[in-house]
């Protein structure tokens, strides 16, 4: 006998599933529901955090990028040449390391991400729309906790 297999919010995808698993679930969804929002601008989701990230910390380095945004050395190195290369990043040597190498948004980069971040604005809604806001208070604590427990300071 074949079984059906469940729809995300249902059985092992819905409230008695393993909390990894439904974080996991709730990632991948993100991501698409971002990456759609995001397509008609030619931005992904993860040049997305990555240019959020240089915006945020202005002068970060490529190896400290990678741990903000838990993406790959070699996956930043790549998406940060594909930003300088729009014109959106630029990168300049660190003064007390000459290996080193700091990254700002440009102009172009900041209203970019302004652009990026209105497509994404409404993703954002409706993720919180799911619960009140003394529950998304609870959840993204939980999210920060979570992160703060099992990765640490890479």
């Amino acid at each position: 006998m074949t079984r059906r297999i469940p729809r995300a919010g249902e059985g092992k995808r819905g409230p008695e599933g393993y909390l990894g698993y439904l974080v996991r679930q709730a990632h991948v969804a993100v991501r698409a529901a971002m990456d759609k929002a995001l397509a008609d601008l030619d931005v992904t989701s993860p040049q997305f955090v990555v240019l959020t990230m240089i915006v945020a910390y202005p002068g970060v380095s490529g190896a400290d990028l990678a741990r903000l945004t838990f993406l790959t050395p070699q996956t930043v190195n790549l998406i940060v040449s594909n930003l300088v290369k729009a014109g959106a990043v630029e990168k300049s040597a660190d003064p007390d390391h000459g290996r080193i190498l700091r990254l700002q948004a440009t102009e172009a980069g900041e209203a970019l991400l302004k652009r990026c971040k209105a497509r994404v604005g409404p993703v954002e809604e409706q993720i919180a729309g799911l619960v009140g806001r003394e529950d998304e208070k609870v959840v993204r604590r939980w999210l920060a906790a979570v992160g703060a427990k099992l990765v640490g300071e890479r």
